[in-house]
């Protein structure tokens, strides 16, 4: 896609994603859908939701949670933010609102709505960092463990497909992180080498 025509397809399916029903209540508040999309990027990173403080920025991941990423991955945050690599492209591109231990979870029906027409406009994506459970869920199906300490445990099964499961980095992980050294010790180290060979 040229470029031009890829910047006015996105600029089209922003309006679309914010005129559509499920959406026009952000849209009302001033809310953009906080997503980051190029089509000559090679990385994406599925997360969650945005956090409250990152709507508020209207900036992906500039909360903790983002500079604890950012530790894990080895990179700086010019790299992070570098769209022409990495594309942020969560579960859900607006705050969920507060739940009782937390943030709500991504709506259900968001990425089956726009998933594939925001990864439609990327054909050079070689990796998908997976961030959390409901990225995991969504992608990986059949193919998940028990759980996510498992999913995450076995990453090397899921490469072939261009896929990295990792844990939220969500400072509410921290007790998960304690319990589970392996991930920082073994996991890390070559979650950098994969990054780090795909930005080259």
């Amino acid at each position: 896609m040229q470029d031009n025509a890829y910047t006015g397809y996105m600029k089209k399916l922003i309006q679309e994603i914010m005129n559509h029903p499920s959406n026009i209540s952000h849209t009302k508040k001033g809310h953009q859908p906080l997503f980051s999309a190029h089509k000559d990027a090679r990385i994406v990173f599925i997360g969650q939701a945005p956090g409250i403080k990152a709507q508020e920025a209207d900036i992906p991941w500039s909360d903790a949670s983002g500079r604890t990423l950012q530790k894990w991955l080895g990179i700086t945050e010019e790299q992070f933010y570098d769209e022409k690599t990495i594309a942020l492209v969560p579960m859900d591109f607006y705050y969920p609102g507060k739940g009782k231990t937390g943030d709500l979870p991504p709506r259900k029906d968001f990425a089956d709505l726009w998933h594939t027409k925001v990864f439609d406009t990327m054909p050079n994506l070689k990796l998908k960092i997976l961030i959390g459970q409901y990225a995991q869920k969504y992608y990986l199906g059949d193919q998940n463990k028990k759980n996510l300490t498992e999913t995450v445990r076995n990453y090397k099964d899921y490469l072939k497909d261009g896929f990295f499961p990792i844990p939220h980095p969500s400072p509410r992980n921290n007790i998960w992180l304690r319990k589970n050294p392996w991930f920082e010790k073994d996991v890390i180290p070559e979650l950098q080498k994969i990054i780090k060979k795909n930005l080259q």
